[in-house]
């Protein structure tokens, strides 16, 4: 039996010779023990994510994590879980759908895919050597590089192509954190929000990453201060008119800060009663921006002081979304 995927001798006359890959972190398939269960062990037992010696962390992982954490975080899939099954894929598909609307005319397949449970990239991939791709566009939704998860896409695309006989071109985006399109949406947004709510003090909260990933080397950090200041000056703020987060954090270990949920709570005491909440490092909305931040973030800051809290949606699967990605597409050479 051959190790390598076969590839056909001829190019099938409805071939697309280009192919885009946009790759998500991941869902539960649903919101109950065992779906939770087996994606946080896929997750959390990945080494990019969590970089620990395997043999004081799997048995952790193994042992109380995996069996208490589902129970945990059940009740808050539960709540953001929608009729079409979980916010994050849903979005996502959306976003897929749109975007291959979008390059229809151009001999481009796009596929959705997830780095942790299905779509899998595994499937995805051999769908798009099916359709006959010559050159392969893999985008991690994932605007900041982080190796715990840009670094995990490529590990998992490139893996999966090393079964390949026949490898296409590949174009890896690994971050587009000041791309203009990019950041024209996120000012977009904001202002849509501050349209329907009123303007009001700014806070730019972003997934957390532990700081030892940043002192060996991980340009998270500085990338997710870049897209601020991009974003920020669109606005024409001033200093004292937002503030940047992180949150998310799991464990023990320090992580990124200023800490999201502190940080509110300083506003409010501190005399800010109204803010706007924008997630720039989520390109979809999923259980940490609606439920830990739409939900529990607001508790903490309306119990602080706080009067109004309003969470600017994801960009989700909007045109300015679909734009900016073709922008950044544009931009690789597509």
């Amino acid at each position: 039996m051959a190790w390598y995927k076969s590839t056909a001798l001829t190019t099938p006359a409805a071939a697309h010779t280009a192919g885009v890959l946009l790759v998500n972190l991941g869902t539960p398939t649903g919101p109950t023990y065992w779906p939770i269960r087996r994606f946080l062990g896929a997750f959390l037992g990945d080494r990019r994510v969590v970089e620990a010696c395997p043999a004081y962390w799997y048995p952790l992982l193994y042992g109380p994590i995996l069996s208490f954490r589902p129970l945990r975080t059940r009740k808050l899939y539960a709540a953001v879980w929608g009729t079409q099954g979980s916010p994050l894929l849903v979005n996502s598909r959306h976003l897929a759908d749109k975007l291959g609307a979008q390059l229809g005319g151009e001999s481009v397949s796009v596929e959705l895919a997830m780095t942790y449970g299905e779509p899998s990239i595994v499937d995805a991939i051999t769908r798009l050597q099916a359709s006959g791709v010559e050159r392969l566009f893999v985008v991690p939704m994932y605007p900041q590089y982080s190796g715990s998860t840009t670094g995990a896409v490529f590990d998992r695309v490139t893996r999966e192509l090393q079964k390949w006989r026949r490898v296409p071109h590949i174009h890896f985006i690994a971050d587009y954190h000041v791309e203009p399109a990019y950041i024209d949406a996120l000012a977009e947004s904001v202002r849509a929000s501050w349209a329907k709510h009123g303007r009001s003090h700014l806070l730019l909260s972003n997934h957390g990453i532990p700081v030892k990933y940043v002192t060996a080397g991980d340009p998270y950090k500085d990338q997710v201060a870049a897209t601020t200041q991009h974003l920020v000056r669109a606005l024409g703020l001033r200093v004292d008119e937002y503030s940047e987060s992180f949150q998310s954090r799991f464990g023990p270990t320090e992580w990124l800060k200023p800490y999201t949920d502190p940080l509110l709570v300083d506003l409010a005491t501190k005399g800010v009663k109204e803010v706007t909440v924008v997630t720039p490092s989520f390109s979809v909305d999923c259980l940490e921006t609606l439920e830990e931040i739409h939900v529990a973030s607001r508790e903490r800051f309306m119990a602080a002081g706080g009067t109004g809290f309003h969470l600017v949606p994801a960009l989700n699967d909007s045109q300015a979304h679909v734009s900016a990605l073709l922008a950044v597409l544009r931009r690789a050479g597509l």
